[in-house]
Order: structure tokens, then sequence, then C-alpha cells
């Protein structure tokens, strides 16, 4: 009798066991790719770790926005985020995430400033050191196809390259992130050089 009480038991965990190590496991966000190489987009990147939003933000003192205002908000897997938090560098297979939408003056009871509208454009940020010569890869995303990376040759990456903070990455712009950067001393010299005081 005893003996198939303990069968019956170890039949029932059998089954349950499955669901059970699903729920608890911590699905993956890294990158995925195509057969071709071209980067999928990340569905539920909004779950994500969310990190910063600026607005009219611009680093090419030419560009000129006229009347179109645009927001951008910056979110990150979370693995990833758990990883800076805890090293102050990003890891392999982090995915930062530019969501670019419209701003509008004009809504509901709405009177001054401006408010978040459709999305305008998505880029991405990757890390995969064992796929990207210089580790990281640039995406920009017609809707939800899957995209190339950005040619190496594009200024994003010499501009990431000479003034991100830490790691090609404009830590410099995610407010809770600075912080451990600087603590961590994970900030990159050339950044370090640029915000230095002037010599008295």
């Amino acid at each position: 009798m005893m003996g198939r009480t303990i069968a019956l038991l170890l039949s029932a965990l059998a089954i349950l066991s499955p669901p059970v190590l699903r729920e608890s496991g911590a699905a993956s966000s890294g990158p995925e790719f195509t057969k071709g190489g071209e980067l999928k987009l990340p569905q539920g990147y909004r779950e994500w770790v969310y990190l910063t939003s600026g607005f009219d933000m611009s680093y090419n003192p030419a560009m000129q926005m006229g009347n179109q205002h645009m927001f951008d908000n910056v979110f990150v897997n979370p693995e990833a985020y758990k990883a800076f938090v805890n090293t102050g560098t990003w890891p392999d297979k982090t995915i930062l995430v530019l969501e670019e939408r419209g701003a509008r003056a004009k809504g509901s009871i709405n009177q001054s400033g401006n408010f978040q509208a459709d999305v305008m454009g998505l880029e991405l940020h990757v890390k995969d050191e064992a796929r990207f010569q210089g580790k990281w890869a640039f995406f920009a995303f017609d809707g939800e196809k899957p995209a190339k990376a950005i040619p190496t040759s594009a200024d994003c990456y010499s501009c990431h390259a000479q003034h991100a903070a830490v790691d090609t990455t404009f830590v410099q712009f995610y407010p809770t992130l600075l912080p451990i950067a600087k603590e961590k001393h994970t900030l990159s010299a050339s950044y370090v050089k640029e915000t230095a005081p002037p010599p008295q």
C-alpha cells in the first residue's frame, strides 16, 4: 500500500513539474536573428526595464526639427539591466530599444506642453560579441519586419565610440544608471575627459 502511494505521488510530481519549471524559469530576452542574419524585433519590449525619455534630442547641431516634435523612450532587456546594476557595464546579448514617438500639443483637456502619440520609429543597439566585429551593432526597424545591421561606416558608430559614457552607450542620459557607472568606475576615458571641469 505504501509503495503504491509513493508511486502515485511520483507520477503526480512528474505531471506537475514541467509547467512549474516553465513558470519559475526566467525566459531569455536576448537577440534573435533570422537565418539571413537580420534581427527580429523583440516582442513585448515595452514590458522591459524603462530607462529614460527625451524630448527633441539631437546630437547633430545642424539638425532642425521645425514644427515636428519628438519624444524618445529607451528600454533594455531585464537580464542586461540586472547585470549593469551589479557591474556598471553591459553584458553580452544586451538590447537597448529607442522608441521614437510623435509629440502632440492638442488633445483632450491638455492646455500646454506635449504628450506622446504614435510610434514613428524604432532603433535598436545590440551587443553580440561573437556576431559583430565591434561587439555592438545598430538596427533601424520599418514596422515589425526583421532589420539588417546598419553599416559600421554610419556616423552613429563613431559618435557613440567618441562620446558614450559606458561601453559605447549613452548612459549619461540614463539618470538611474549613471550614478552606478560612477560608483563602479566604468565610465569611458573619453567621456571622463569630455566632462572634466576646465583647468583653473
